[in-house]
């Protein structure tokens, strides 16, 4: 039996985050995974260069159902804290337009800061350890792994969600916080392209790889000013990667096509100097071309010259570039999620320290949480903030 302070499960963001922070406190601190290496997702997140934080992050770009509870971790671990740290161990980075810290060579210079942290602190990190058993003791906790056992005074659950089953994910998290009778919350794939029905999927397949910039709405009113890009299976890209999460099954999105340009002006001003020009070359001008030539095949907009356009056409072609609404099929699953939602009801923790409240000695941080934030570097910040703040009391 190894006998430590804390043992955090889950050698990912928020985990070795969380482990540094308690060791730094003087705590004896290890990290339990079942992986071969520390930080997979981490590793493969942002085509391998991995998003680490926003610079705009703020509570505001986060679901959960408790829209108070991400506050104090946030304003007490804020992503300039995060930049301060990485900017100490010398990280080579830059930013994207929408405040994006991304890393100039690869994801693992993050990894290595967190496993340098971890070292500096004294914690012990132990790689394929599968968790067989979890058991409340009067001191803590006893768990079993496939290696060996532990007894703890704390123990943390940053296992992560379901999101990329490949890299190992697993419902441990959620199994031992339904063991200790808190709730979970239904869990689904957030951050994640789009299937099309199959009608749809045979007209569109064949724009794989074009991309069109857009504002994307979803049926509660959330929308998304970015890219979407086709697909083989469907629909991608920014703007569609973040409606997922406030997507629901059996819904439909709408996209305006033409988010810069009021297509009804630009048709009655066309018309007046060029009214024999063909519908058609009018949207393939500011539109992809084989979008249009299947829309036309498809009966969804006229082929015609644009003088022969009546008002009520006009309107309604307005209304359909503007408006395009369609129906995904569903999403493509946690395979190419990025992020699970849903997971331990964020009210049967403290915002404080992320201790369970009725668990004395428990903790849940990270993606293991309800806590979903958008797409670009903002659940990476919770991960830290999370671990950070859970590291100061555990």
């Amino acid at each position: 039996m190894v006998q430590v302070d804390v043992l955090v499960i889950g050698a990912g963001a928020a985990g070795l985050m969380c482990a540094a922070q308690a060791g730094y406190r003087g705590r004896s601190v290890t990290v339990i995974d079942m992986g071969k290496k520390p930080g997979r997702k981490i590793l493969i997140s942002g085509g391998g260069r991995c998003n680490f934080t926003n610079e705009n992050a703020s509570p505001e770009n986060y679901l959960c159902t408790n829209p108070h509870f991400v506050k104090s971790c946030l304003s007490r671990y804020t992503q300039h804290d995060f930049i301060e740290l990485v900017d100490r161990h010398g990280l080579a980075y830059h930013h994207k337009t929408l405040g994006q810290l991304f890393c100039d060579n690869s994801a693992q210079d993050i990894v290595d800061i967190l496993l340098t942290e971890c070292e500096w602190a004294g914690v012990t990190i132990q790689l394929r350890q599968e968790v067989l058993s979890v058991e409340k003791t009067e001191s803590g906790f006893t768990v079993t792994t496939s290696e060996t056992s532990y007894s703890c005074e704390s123990l943390v659950v940053a296992s992560g969600g379901l999101t990329m089953p490949k890299l190992g994910a697993t419902p441990i998290g959620y199994k031992i916080a339904e063991q200790f009778d808190l709730e979970v919350l239904p869990t689904m794939a957030a951050l994640v392209p789009f299937t099309l029905h199959q009608h749809d999927k045979a007209r569109f397949e064949a724009l794989s790889g074009i991309s069109v910039p857009s504002i994307v709405t979803a049926e509660d009113g959330t929308q998304f000013k970015e890219n979407i890009l086709f697909t083989h299976r469907g629909l991608s890209g920014p703007a569609i990667l973040q409606i997922s999460s406030f997507w629901r099954a059996g819904q439909a999105v709408s996209i305006n096509l033409l988010p810069e340009l009021d297509l009804a002006d630009e048709i009655h001003t066309q018309r007046q100097s060029n009214g024999q020009k063909s519908l058609k070359n009018v949207l393939g001008s500011v539109l992809p071309k084989r979008f249009i030539e299947i829309l036309v095949t498809g009966g969804d907009i006229p082929d015609k010259a644009i003088n022969q356009l009546s008002h009520t056409e006009i309107e309604q072609l307005s209304n359909f570039i503007h408006n395009w609404k369609i129906k995904p099929n569903g999403t493509e699953g946690y395979r190419t999620a990025e992020v699970t939602l849903g997971g331990v009801n964020s009210t049967e923790l403290s915002s404080k320290t992320f201790e369970a409240n009725k668990v004395k000695g428990l903790y849940f941080i990270g993606e293991v949480t309800e806590v979903t934030g958008w797409l670009g570097g903002y659940n990476f910040q919770y991960a830290w903030s999370s671990g950070w703040a859970c590291g100061q009391a555990c």
